[in-house]
């Protein structure tokens, strides 16, 4: 049996959806994310389908943003959503963490990159005479050094007004 929930989900996915909807130009809501994902092609068969994909998606995104770091805590955010959250997806049914993982094995990763990148790109653009601001930080890697290569080098940038890592 799961653990209780101590608060509900409801309130940090209103935090979220604020606080992307003030730093963005646009709003942001699980029914944009449902416009990106339906780009997406769905890679199961249709025998048998009883969730849409942009809807497991964008459940699975709200929950990793939430905190969710496995296919079973992403399963059960998503029955701690409450009703709102279900009647705004449209879900009848609340997938389970089998189903989850099943659909993340068969999915096109470059796909749901491609589409999230872009969602994020646009919700994290900066208003017109907004200038972005970047910090870089760089690395390399200890112990990475051989005795003619040079060591590994990881490079992030993070926009510091939207609290991103753009590139790492």
């Amino acid at each position: 049996m799961p653990a209780a929930s101590l608060s509900s989900p409801a309130p940090v996915l209103d935090q979220l959806a604020s606080t992307a909807a003030s730093a963005a130009s646009q709003p942001v809501s699980p029914v944009g994310l449902l416009a990106v994902f339906a780009q997406i092609i769905d890679p199961r068969k249709s025998r048998g389908r009883r969730h849409r994909l942009p809807v497991l998606l964008t459940l699975a995104t709200c929950a990793v943003l939430a905190g969710a770091r496995s296919f079973t805590a992403i399963a059960e955010w998503a029955a701690d959503a409450g009703e709102r959250m279900c009647s705004t997806l449209g879900i009848v049914r609340v997938p389970d963490a089998s189903t989850l993982r099943r659909v993340f094995a068969l999915l096109d990763a470059d796909a749901f990159d491609s589409a999230l990148g872009a969602w994020l790109a646009t919700a994290t653009t900066p208003a017109p005479g907004d200038r972005r601001r970047v910090a870089i930080d760089g690395k390399t890697l200890r112990g990475s050094r051989a005795d003619d290569t040079a060591g590994r080098h990881l490079l992030a940038a993070f926009d510091q007004h939207h609290h991103i890592v753009l590139v790492s």
